[in-house]
């Protein structure tokens, strides 16, 4: 049984040889510490998503077009002191970033983010001029050459990178949590005219891409929730996102991607009924600190649902026994229930030893 065999039947609930080994990577300062405590220095380059021999992680592959802003805003630096920086970023936002701790990238805290590009109707049509689906620079340059490499391949392949499309995730990224928030009821024929648009922009941008290839899924992505519930309501996702959501997996669907995973941290409890009801097929990576329980949402969901990640990074602070303790509480009953990617919540933070980390890979690939 191969990899790609292995995803498909795990996600149909089918049994399998082993379940793939997947992990979703670092922070920058994770690669600091981990480095500094024996990690090979060129682990640090690793592409944790697609698969790493090293670590014995399975392989997978995401086929990247360019989903964003054609042209983008011109970065710009606006401020900065000691401590702070702010800037405009290639996606218009302005944001005030601290600047001590930041590792390859990584910042220590999330930035402050001040302003967004999209205020009113006339800014979102400037915006509606940067995403032009039939751009030739969305397709990589060798494009053709990567379709041949991915036909007959034995690893599965997602449509788009992982973090690209989402319908909130994109209507927060243009208006602001807090601005799109207030636009549901101020503008609500607004919101609706720019989830049409980002459905429309993602089925044209990706026609070619389904035309050429058979996928094995596609992932959302939406982080529309935190550690007290959702950032919106299952009214608003059922009056906004639910009809997008069927537009774009009907269609994802008519072109034989059957499996539709989503990518939210925090607590989305409240909005898993409406998730399965658009036809989301798997949700992850299910954050502990947001009670986030795989056991307990397979038990309400059966195999409604599959999920992937579940594991408790926090256990990786602490001892062996902790780590052990919370893989045998996990990974066993769920994989007997079928349907389940065990892996950490998120990223691996800096306050996990290297040697805690072998530890846990060790044993979950004991467990798989």
């Amino acid at each position: 049984m191969n990899d790609r065999e292995r995803f498909e039947r795990v996600m149909r609930f089918a049994s399998v040889d082993r379940v793939p080994n997947y992990e979703l990577g670092m922070w920058g300062q994770t690669v600091e510490r981990w480095t500094a405590e024996g990690m090979p220095r060129d682990a640090v380059y690793l592409n944790w998503f697609e698969g790493e021999p090293h670590y014995r992680l399975d392989r997978r592959a995401f086929a990247g077009l360019n989903t964003g802003m054609i042209p983008g805003f011109t970065p710009e630096v606006l401020a900065e002191d000691e401590r702070y920086i702010t800037a405009r970023h290639a996606n218009g936002i302005v944001t005030k970033a601290l600047k001590e701790g930041t590792v390859l990238g990584t910042r220590p805290s999330m930035d402050q983010y001040l302003t967004h590009p999209v205020t009113d109707r006339a800014s979102f049509a400037d915006m509606r001029r940067r995403y032009d689906p039939s751009a030739a620079v969305r397709y990589p340059l060798w494009w053709d050459e990567m379709v041949r490499c991915w036909h007959g391949r034995d690893y599965p392949l997602c449509l788009l990178h992982n973090g690209t499309v989402g319908l909130y995730s994109q209507l927060r990224s243009w208006v602001g949590t807090e601005e799109i928030s207030y636009l549901f009821f101020d503008d609500p024929a607004l919101v609706e005219e720019m989830v049409e648009f980002i459905v429309d922009f993602t089925l044209r941008l990706t026609a070619r891409a389904r035309r050429d290839l058979q996928f094995d899924y596609f992932n959302f992505f939406e982080d529309f929730a935190g550690k007290g519930g959702p950032l919106i309501s299952p009214a608003i996702f059922r009056r906004f996102l639910l009809p997008g959501y069927r537009r774009l997996i009907d269609a994802f669907r008519a072109s034989g991607i059957d499996c539709i995973w989503l990518d939210s941290d925090g607590d989305t409890r409240t909005l898993i009924p409406l998730l399965i009801e658009a036809g989301v097929t798997c949700h992850w990576p299910l954050e502990q600190a947001s009670d986030m329980d795989p056991l307990a949402l397979r038990q309400e969901y059966g195999q409604a649902l599959a999920f992937a990640g579940g594991i408790d990074k926090r256990a990786l602070t602490r001892g062996r026994a902790q780590i052990e303790a919370e893989l045998y509480r996990v990974i066993p009953p769920m994989l007997a229930s079928g349907g389940f990617l065990p892996h950490v919540d998120h990223t691996f933070p800096p306050d996990i030893p290297y040697d805690n980390f072998l530890f846990y890979l060790e044993l979950k690939e004991k467990l798989l």
